[in-house]
């Protein structure tokens, strides 16, 4: 008679890796939305007479960035109501690189601003196809990286604007976070906090998963202090840099306040929503309430620490300045987290369900794109 084999304990399996090979179904799939963007402002601007390129690199903060790539900080204007609008509201990283590329390739700093953005462009849904399939799966990460390409404002990924490449830094410093590795995290939240203001959300992720770990682990190890130290520093520089050049240490936030982007902890949102008609102000407060119940999804998806300090800080920073209301959606465009809960969900369905609901968004993104930059404009 046999004896009994105990049963083995069953066997979890391991998480998928982390992709190792450039992910070609998400940077396609982007891809393809940012053609379909440019396609649709072609064909409008050739229906209007209007130069559509030049909406892309020539308009709004485009031409700063570019005489800063040209001439260097030293440049203000003064409006009619005496508010003076200087350069030195603009990080440096973008227009240093505008101005290597314009010498380095045969094309103007406008053009290079272009050629930047539409690299970093592929650079940041690379990242966050990375995140995603580490957080939910490659297919979510697929579907990710898509959505950001449809994004309502997704047309200022074509545009030779900062918010490409800064996005692209935040997501692979989030990822290096997630796998890790603080040195990098660290190293690329500094090329991030040279970018945009809003690399101070990077650095708050940074921080407080480092704290967090720290206390779980009940040690500190060099790696997480030197990237914690590390991910501030590009962001202070400059401000460090303004405040020596004006000579007063609060000259950055100065030079911000008379662009009227000063903090305001949510003053001036109120108070546009309280001056609207009542039908546009319940639209508006539906669609910040659709903004609470995406935070509160990330939250109960149990989406990583970093990513999720992040998204929540990109959107409050967002919503606690002064600026003009119409930014805001292009502000908080960088908190890509928020999509990652419609992506596990459209990850979910069948390809023959989600390829067409992906690509009627992409078509209206691309619509709307072409009707706002050959009007108004990107506020």
């Amino acid at each position: 008679m046999s004896r009994a084999t105990p049963h083995a304990p069953p066997v979890t399996p391991a998480p998928p890796p982390p992709p190792s090979a450039p992910p070609w179904a998400a940077l396609a799939g982007y891809a393809a939305t940012r053609v379909l963007g440019l396609l649709a402002l072609t064909v409008a601007a050739a229906a209007t007479g209007k130069d559509g390129w030049h909406r892309l690199s020539g308009r709004w903060d485009a031409v700063w960035y570019t005489r800063i790539a040209e001439h260097g900080y030293g440049y203000q204007v003064t409006l009619p109501d005496g508010a003076v609008h200087a350069d030195l509201a603009f990080f440096p990283l973008f227009p240093a690189l505008e101005r290597a590329v314009s010498t380095v390739l045969p094309v103007d700093a406008a053009t290079a601003g272009l050629l930047l953005s539409w690299a970093a462009s592929l650079a940041a849904a690379w990242g966050m196809y990375a995140v995603g399939a580490h957080v939910a799966g490659p297919r979510a990460g697929v579907v990710l990286a898509v959505l950001w390409g449809v994004y309502p404002t997704a047309f200022v990924q074509s545009m030779a604007y900062t918010e490409t490449l800064f996005t692209a830094l935040a997501a692979w410093s989030v990822y290096a976070v997630l796998r890790g590795r603080w040195i990098a995290a660290g190293l690329l939240c500094v090329l991030a906090g040279l970018t945009r203001p809003t690399a101070a959300a990077l650095i708050a992720a940074i921080g407080i998963t480092a704290v967090v770990t720290v206390v779980r682990e009940r040690r500190l190890r060099a790696p997480v202090l030197l990237g914690t130290l590390l991910a501030p520093l590009g962001w202070l520089a400059y401000i460090v840099y303004v405040g020596v050049r004006q000579g007063s240490p609060t000259a950055y936030f100065d030079v911000q306040a008379a662009w009227g982007n000063s903090i305001d902890g949510g003053v001036a949102l109120a108070r546009f929503i309280a001056g609207l008609p009542w039908p546009a102000a319940l639209g508006l407060c539906a669609a910040l309430g659709l903004l609470a119940w995406l935070i509160v999804l990330c939250a109960r998806q149990r989406q990583p620490l970093p990513l999720l300090v992040y998204t929540v800080a990109v959107v409050v920073v967002s919503l606690v300045g002064a600026a003009y209301f119409g930014s805001r959606p292009r502000l908080m465009m960088p908190a890509f987290g928020l999509l990652l809960p419609p992506a596990v969900a459209l990850a979910r369905l069948r390809t023959r369900t989600a390829v067409p609901v992906l690509a009627a968004l992409a078509l209206a993104s691309a619509v709307y794109g072409a009707f706002t930059l050959l009007g108004s404009g990107p506020p």
